[in-house]
């Protein structure tokens, strides 16, 4: 049935359709048979298609021609006859994931002129290849070629199987029926090749579509060029099909040092040298009004020549106009689409790549560029022309014509009749277009799990009476710069630990002026002086306060250039994050000497220092920050004020209770926080009742806060230490406090099955908070009743422990006035929200959710979730009164 008619197209496209929706079910295996027997048939046809070409177009050279053919069969087939394009593409064990290839539909392949045969052959098979049916769309002028290479291709398909419909085409080609294919709700894609109006609509159609933009290659000869090849390679390309290949060179620019080298060899071996008169009178024949004249595309220099008025011999292979240097105003630095070129000189290599840019601004913006030189030796200057080139094909000591197109004189570029220029030309492909733009690719993510780790110090030393022992392993070193507080240093607590090292040999410098809550700028003069004294180990002594600052300190004396908001920068997934830490232990080892019971700083790879500058508190986290050593020995804890006793138990038992809940618990951590609790429900209480009358009790709630560090330094903690950042700096409440008037209305916001928002990581695949409190309250003996019965248990004893140790039940009996509060209460919910602990936490927040829990914990009431809030009756205002409140609020 012959197409001529818009009807007559309808009719096409339903039946090409149908034939691909039967073609999308083949097996790769019947689909690879059907693409090799296509490709094998259309190669026998090649010189009786080339014949064709020429005749019917008036253009190009019948041998080259046959060239093409037997390219856009051969070579495609030999690229792709085992690529994957049906099914399965791939599959990956360890991401869990399958790739699978889908045909797009019909594919609108419009056909140049310029190539009509070799063109229609390549996207016909691609077709083929990809499970699509195909439509071509030929050049009226190219329309019996074009239509037969189409013919030839589908008849072979058929005969091994495809559905006889498969590939179709337009008889009587119209600008009406072209449009028509390309607007059509039925076009999956359209494959257009032809002029730049062309390649428009096909991009204005409302389709998908890959055009190619126009070529303009530039190619440069450089200092080092091997002349004789750039010449023979340059008339092997320029005179190929009498230069229609898109990515022929179009002027070729010297350097001054080799131009009369290669301007006597390129004439002396048939390239005809224009002189300036001549060179005009060609320039006005190739070009009408600044438009191509498609009466010279693909036609003999001696016919362009002629049809310009000017004498060459019958043998000259191309027409060869010079210039001083490239300017747009010459038309020899334009694209030509036949056997000239222009010739520039350059005054060195630099000068010579600024006119290759130019030459591509003026028409061939992401086409190709090409450069002869030493490519063993200029390895560095090639890499810089690629970068500096806006062309999407950069070829090197090769005939562009041939490079270009790929496979031949380089086996980098895909074999493809269809050259993506990029989105510098407007196009959304940049690379030589293959089967991989034909098919659509479709992912199976199975839910996987992230890789967990358990990083903690290399040595941890505990019991009564370690710090002699451990201080061992320091033997080695020979500087040692002590960091602690002003308090612990008065009363003689690192005497004991200076006279150890000096007796070891070592030189011994103290940094004694950390305060609570340790400042950018206190930690900024702590690592200037270490940068003085040039320690090889660094020891922290006291509790959270003195550990966060040396470990950044640690970091500033490493890494002197390293910035603090690089520091700060928040993260969702500690491994993924944006900013990497820096490599520590390079310079000092850091050894976490804990003077308190509850922080767990000492085998944590956390620090919280305040910006004096803004009063805000910055949690930092990264395993980097995670000591070399750690050393808990109970003796330095037998002294401890009651107050901090109290505080740092509950800090501690914030710490394991945050720990298990968190989206980030696991098998590892889940026991030492569970034990952790279990210490602190037996010990705590003696502990801060009888102090070091009670050894045992001191040691045991020692051990346990170390014990909670290390489960928390794995799985995070959660919006309790969110909020208690932010009213711990606001009000100057001590950390262990804040927790403590938190803790059991943080209990209450997460333990619910239905949060508003959960927590997002995939080993947790569902609210699992309520339940895993229930899980402590049995670990700590709370075994009553069913899980609610069982989290009120723990409450409790959260509460009554709080009583015991003289903590006050709520923020406002903790001495914060409520003006103030209710003042801040806005910003210290918003700040929440954006600690680092919050991502860990099970329940996502939302803001006006910390705000309900932090007024909740003021105030001393019990936190209710808002879906379990009475309802709100919500009153219609009359209509006047609305209006009436409009106005007065405008």
């Amino acid at each position: 049935m012959t197409v001529s008619t818009v009807a007559d197209l309808e009719a096409l496209i339903a039946r090409v359709k149908v034939a691909q929706a039967e073609y999308a079910t083949f097996s790769q295996e019947k689909v690879d048979e059907i693409f090799r027997v296509a490709a094998l048939k259309v190669s026998t046809h090649r010189i009786e298609l080339a014949k064709m070409a020429v005749k019917e177009t008036g253009m190009g050279i019948m041998e080259d021609k046959v060239i093409k053919n037997h390219f856009a069969s051969e070579f495609i087939y030999n690229s792709y006859a085992h690529t994957k394009t049906v099914g399965e593409l791939s599959r990956n064990e360890s991401l869990n994931t399958v790739t699978l290839a889908e045909p797009m539909g019909i594919i609108c392949a419009i056909i140049p002129t310029t190539n009509p045969t070799s063109t229609a052959i390549f996207k016909t098979l691609m077709a083929l290849k990809t499970g699509n049916g195909c439509i071509v769309a030929p050049h009226p002028r190219a329309k019996e070629c074009t239509n037969y290479a189409a013919k030839i291709v589908l008849d072979a398909a058929v005969s091994a199987g495809a559905p006889k419909d498969i590939i179709g085409w337009i008889d009587i080609p119209s600008i009406e029926l072209t449009n028509a294919i390309m607007k059509h709700k039925d076009t999956a894609i359209i494959l257009a090749t032809g002029g730049p109006g062309m390649v428009k609509a096909a991009y204005s159609s409302g389709n998908p579509a890959i055009g190619v933009g126009a070529g303009n290659t530039p190619v440069i000869i450089d200092e080092s060029a091997d002349i004789k090849r750039a010449v023979s390679s340059i008339l092997m390309s320029k005179t190929f099909d009498n230069g229609m290949i898109c990515a022929s060179e179009q002027a070729v620019i010297v350097v001054e040092s080799k131009y009369n080298e290669f301007r006597v060899r390129l004439q002396e071996y048939g390239a005809f040298i224009l002189n300036a008169v001549d060179a005009e009178k060609v320039a006005k024949t190739m070009f009408i009004d600044g438009a191509l004249n498609a009466k010279i595309v693909g036609q003999s220099a001696y016919t362009i020549a002629k049809l310009a008025g000017v004498k060459v011999p019958t043998s000259t292979k191309i027409l060869v106009g010079e210039g001083p240097q490239v300017v747009v105003e010459n038309m020899f630095a334009h694209e030509k689409l036949s056997p000239t070129l222009g010739l520039f000189k350059a005054t060195n290599y630099e000068d010579a790549v600024r006119q290759a840019k130019i030459v591509l601004e003026i028409g061939g913006v992401g086409h190709t560029a090409a450069l002869y030189t030493d490519q063993d030796a200029n390895s560095d200057c090639i890499d810089k022309f690629g970068l500096t080139m806006k062309a999407c094909r950069i070829v090197i000591n090769s005939p562009t014509s041939h490079g270009g197109i790929g496979d031949i004189y380089n086996f980098g570029f895909a074999p493809s009749m269809t050259l993506g220029c990029g989105t510098h030309s407007g196009n959304a492909v940049s690379e030589n277009v293959g089967p991989q733009h034909l098919i659509n690719t479709k992912k199976i993510a199975k839910r996987a799990e992230n890789m967990l780790w358990h990083k903690l110090p290399k040595s941890i030393y505990f019991r009564r009476g370690c710090l002699p022992i451990a201080l061992t392993d320091l033997e080695d070193k020979k500087r040692a710069m002590i960091v602690t507080d002003g308090f612990l240093f008065a009363n003689g607590y690192v005497d004991e630990l200076r006279s150890i090292l000096e007796s070891k040999g070592m030189l011994v410098e103290i940094f004694h002026e950390v305060e609570a809550d340790p400042t950018l700028a206190i930690i900024k003069k702590g690592a200037a002086a270490c940068n003085v004294f040039n320690p090889d180990v660094i020891l922290a002594v006291g509790g959270g306060s003195p550990m966060d600052a040396a470990k950044i300190m640690w970091v500033l004396y490493e890494h002197p250039s390293t910035d603090f908001e690089d520091l700060s920068m928040r993260f969702m997934d500690i491994r993924k994050r944006i900013y990497k830490f820096p490599k520590m232990g390079v310079k000092a080892d850091l050894v976490c000497i804990t003077t308190t019971s509850g922080t767990g700083a000492e085998v944590t790879p956390f620090a919280v220092i305040t910006d004096e500058k803004t009063g805000k508190k910055y949690p930092l986290a990264d395993y980097e920050l995670t000591p070399s050593m750690a050393i808990v020995d109970a003796n330095l804890v037998m002294d401890m004020p009651k107050s901090l006793c109290a505080f740092g138990g509950y800090d501690a038992v914030t710490h394991a209770m945050e720990a298990y809940v968190s989206i980030l618990a696991n098998e590892y951590s889940d026991g030492q926080a569970l034990q952790a609790l279990k210490l602190l429900k037996e010990y705590l209480p003696s502990s801060y009742h009888n102090g070091k009358n009670d050894a045992v009790a001191r040691e045991k709630v020692h051990n346990a806060a170390t014990i909670a560090g290390m489960a928390f330094a794995q799985s995070f903690l959660g919006v309790c230490h969110s909020m208690a950042h932010q009213i711990g700096n606001e009000f100057h409440i001590p950390h262990g406090l804040a927790n403590a008037l938190l803790m059991t209305n943080t209990i209450r916001f997460n333990a619910t099955n239905n949060p508003t928002k959960q927590g997002t990581f995939s080993q947790y695949d569902r609210p699992k908070a309520r339940a895993r409190y229930a899980e402590i309250a049995d670990h700590l003996g709370f075994r009553e009743g069913n899980t609610e019965a069982k989290i009120k248990a723990l409450l409790t004893w959260l509460d009554e422990l709080k009583v015991e140790l003289n903590i006050p039940l709520s923020i406002q009996d903790a001495g914060v006035k409520e003006d103030d509060f209710l003042a801040a209460v806005d910003a210290l919910a918003e700040q929440a929200f954006d600690d680092q602990c919050t991502p860990a936490n099970p329940r996502y927040p939302l803001v006006s959710e910390l705000k309900a829990v932090l007024l909740a914990s003021y105030y001393g009431t019990d936190y209710v979730d808002v879906m379990d809030a009475p309802e709100v009756e919500i009153v219609e205002m009359p209509k006047l009164v609305k209006e009436e409140k409009v106005k007065k609020e405008a």
